[in-house]
């Protein structure tokens, strides 16, 4: 049985809509906006739109896994948002975990 391209791309989808968290608290090592974020994501192979990241960022800065503070010198305000400690944890544990798996998957038969 044949799969087609959409459920190919489906399933790519799905695992990298998992990824997103552990890619947006590793590149918000250094401050970022959210569009800024949406670019570095998508260049880093990532793509995402902004309806998914924004309430990501949302929640990670709720749970404190970001902080944010509003940079409002330029003539568009604009959040900028920053792994806190927790989030650098976090960020850790699922890169050790990722490779785990990762690691486990190269090796099934």
């Amino acid at each position: 049985m044949d799969v087609s391209e959409d459920e190919f791309d489906g399933h790519l989808q799905e695992l990298r809509r998992g990824t997103v968290v552990l890619a947006s608290l590793r590149l918000l090592r250094d401050a970022g906006y959210g569009y800024g974020l949406l670019e570095q994501l998508s260049a880093a192979g990532f793509p995402t739109d902004s309806n998914t990241l924004y309430p990501l960022l949302r929640r990670l800065e709720k749970q404190g896994f970001l902080t944010s503070e509003w940079n409002t010198e330029e003539a568009r305000p604009r959040k900028f948002y920053r792994t806190s400690d927790a989030g650098l944890r976090l960020a850790d544990t699922l890169t050790r975990d990722v490779q785990a798996i990762a690691a486990a998957a190269k090796n099934l038969p």
